[in-house]
C-alpha cells in the first residue's frame, strides 16, 4: 500500500497522510494537475469522484462531486491559495450545496499538499490537513475523513502501475 503514515494531532489542529509512490515527482503532480487522473483516486472506492471545474491556478476554484452506492452525491470545492508545480499545493477545502455554493453548515480546512523526491525514482507526497478549531477536526474525522483519503490514496498505485503498460503521451 502508497499510504505510509497518518498522523493526527489535535493540539496543532492537523491530519497528515504521506505515501510513496515508484514514480517521479512530475508524474506524481500530474495526479493533482489532470482533472481525469483525479477523479480516478479523489474519492475512496465506494464514492468516486466527478471534476466539474479544474482551476489549478492561485485563486482558482475547482468543483467536484463524490457518488456513493446508492447514488447520493457530496459535493465539495477547493479555492486554490498556492501552486508551485511539481511541488506544492494549497488549497481551502470544503463541503459544497448541489448548486455550487459553499456549505457553511460543515467545516471546511486549509490542504497543503508536499510532492519531493526520495531517491531511487520514488517520490513522497503528504497532503496536511489544517483545521480551524478542534470542533472543526472532530466532525470531519467522525465523518470518516481519515479512512477515505487513506483508501482514496490508496488507488493511485494502480494509476502509476499502468504508465508501464501504456505511457501518458506528452501534453
Amino acid at each position: 500500500m502508497t499510504v505510509t503514515a497518518v498522523r493526527k494531532d489535535p493540539q496543532t489542529l492537523r491530519m497528515t497522510l504521506e505515501a510513496e509512490f515508484d514514480a517521479s515527482p512530475d508524474r506524481v503532480w500530474q495526479l493533482w494537475a489532470d482533472p481525469r487522473q483525479l477523479e480516478r483516486w479523489w474519492g475512496p472506492p465506494t464514492y468516486p469522484a466527478t471534476f466539474t471545474k479544474h482551476e489549478l491556478s492561485p485563486g482558482g476554484h475547482v468543483a467536484y462531486h463524490m457518488t456513493g452506492p446508492e447514488g447520493d452525491e457530496v459535493h465539495g470545492y477547493w479555492e486554490v491559495l498556492h501552486i508551485d508545480p511539481p511541488h506544492r499545493l494549497a488549497f481551502r477545502d470544503g463541503f459544497a450545496n448541489a448548486d455550487g455554493t459553499p456549505n457553511d453548515a460543515l467545516p471546511s480546512n486549509e490542504g497543503k499538499v508536499t510532492i519531493e523526491e526520495i531517491g531511487d525514482g520514488r517520490t513522497r507526497m503528504s497532503i496536511e490537513s489544517i483545521f480551524p478549531n478542534a470542533d472543526a477536526m472532530e466532525q470531519v474525522l467522525a465523518m470518516g475523513m481519515e479512512q477515505g483519503i487513506t483508501e482514496a490514496v490508496g488507488q493511485i498505485d494502480a494509476i502509476l502501475a499502468e504508465d508501464a503498460v501504456a505511457p501518458i503521451p506528452d501534453r
